[in-house]
């Protein structure tokens, strides 16, 4: 960028050009507060509103965190890399591991808002399925919270008639989750496609994953096919973007 091109920037970017720079380079380490509007007013000579603009900036890219009464902090949380290929691997869920176990590592993670049902598929969950609209599909929503933070709302779809009176219908289904249960019942996944995509939440996906503004979603819908390829799971996760690094590593 020209010192021209700077120029024609808005004042609270530059700003917050400046302090991302600083964040970046170590200046401004994790958990550390940021120069609140005060401080960004006399040290620029700008006016309230264009310092909080500049705040905003970093907080809407997830580098900062507003903390009530105590200021502006850069995030401390760890983002977690979700490898996309090796986590799906059958070695894995096969032998009583969860998919998130070799991402998380030491860190806490806890699932809760739990919830299991029995809903009429619709068109949208018949067609990724197979099945058709009227049929009734197993419907499990869960939140996963990692370090008490919101990271991933998660709702799966499995056919009832598939599921119904085993540990699948249960808020725990045990050690290796869905797949694990799904392969003693004959039906082992040995295929995923996933398809992503971002957009901007919900009102009650900002709500249950306490999202600061401005911060995007990640979308990921997986289908899970046994090996005649039938379709036997529907997981549809939403992401917070800035919590998240995405990582797909496969052969040429």
């Amino acid at each position: 960028m020209t010192d021209q091109e700077g120029t024609r920037r808005p004042k609270y970017q530059r700003i917050a050009d400046e302090l991302r720079t600083a964040i970046q380079s170590g200046d401004f380490a994790p958990g550390d507060r940021l120069p609140g509007e005060n401080d960004l007013m006399s040290t620029y000579e700008v006016a309230r509103m264009t310092a909080r603009q500049a705040l905003a900036v970093l907080r809407g890219e997830g580098l900062t965190e507003a903390r009530k009464g105590a200021g502006v902090f850069v995030r401390a949380f760890r983002p977690l890399r979700r490898r996309g290929v090796p986590r799906l691997a059958g070695e894995g869920w096969g032998g009583g591991r969860s998919v998130w176990a070799a991402e998380i590592e030491d860190r806490a993670l806890v699932v809760d808002q739990v919830t299991v049902a029995e809903e009429e598929a619709g068109p949208r969950i018949a067609q990724a399925l197979n099945l058709a609209p009227h049929d009734t599909v197993c419907v499990r929503s869960r939140r996963f919270v990692l370090d008490d933070r919101p990271v991933l709302l998660s709702v799966s779809y499995l056919a009832a008639d598939l599921v119904r009176g085993t540990a699948i219908t249960r808020p725990d289904t045990g050690p290796g989750g869905t797949y694990a249960r799904l392969a003693e019942l004959g039906h082992r996944p040995v295929r995923f496609r996933e398809e992503l995509r971002c957009r901007m939440p919900t009102a009650d996906e900002t709500g249950r994953l306490t999202l600061p503004p401005g911060t995007p979603v990640v979308l990921i819908g997986r289908t899970a096919f046994t090996e005649p390829g039938r379709p036997v799971e529907l997981n549809e996760m939403t992401l917070d973007a800035s919590s998240y690094i995405l990582e797909y590593d496969f052969d040429a």
